[in-house]
């Protein structure tokens, strides 16, 4: 396995334990995991400060077809980058890392813009009563301010995936493997997730 290129994509639904389930696999199989650490790779990489980067991570407001076009290679335009412009450079920045070595990337349609490449892709879910127990814990919130949290971030995510990749936001038939993390728990999924790929000779 030390010789082995090892690429896994985790999409996941708000307050699933997607994050975790990564965090484990990479602790597990000793690779680097790219979630917001992405947004700092990005930002480095373009040469554009990370603020341009925040609060826009894995959100489409999309600002028109023309301001693509602009003086510079990004296209700059007065109000910054519009989306399908960060969308670009966290893909060449995915690419990139991809090409360099082992890795599990969180989001960001990274099961799309490494499609060419031999990839593990991974979907996690989890009811939405655990998820807001989850992300009620978490944030501090109330149960009912939780459960609108997490209907927007999935619907934010989904119009992300859906508009950039003309596919359909958690569709079983985008994935290799996708997984009920409440059923098993965080470090049982990924255990899970692990004899998968090794089974598929992916890992």
């Amino acid at each position: 396995m030390e010789n082995k290129h090892i690429i896994i994509n985790i999409g996941r639904q708000f307050g699933s334990g997607g994050l975790g389930v990564a965090r484990e696999l990479g602790k597990r199989l000793g690779i680097p995991v790219y979630d917001s650490e992405l947004i700092t790779a990005a930002a480095s990489s373009s040469g554009l400060g990370e603020e341009q980067f925040r609060g826009r991570d894995e959100r489409r407001r999309f600002w028109g077809i023309g301001s693509l076009f602009g003086s510079n290679r990004y296209g700059m335009v007065n109000e910054g980058l519009n989306d399908a412009q960060i969308f670009k450079i966290q893909s060449e920045t995915i690419r990139k890392i991809a090409s360099e070595g082992s890795a599990i990337f969180v989001g960001r349609a990274s099961n799309y813009v490494l499609r060419d490449m031999e990839c593990l892709d991974v979907f996690i879910t989890a009811p939405m009563e655990t998820r807001i127990a989850r992300v009620s814990e978490r944030e501090g919130m109330s149960r009912d301010d939780a459960e609108a949290y997490i209907r927007r971030k999935d619907k934010e995510r989904a119009a992300y995936y859906n508009f950039f990749t003309f596919g359909n936001w958690g569709d079983s038939a985008d994935y290799d493997i996708c997984i009920d993390s409440d059923i098993l728990g965080i470090e049982k999924t990924s255990e899970l997730v692990i004899e998968f790929g090794r089974q598929a000779g992916l890992i």
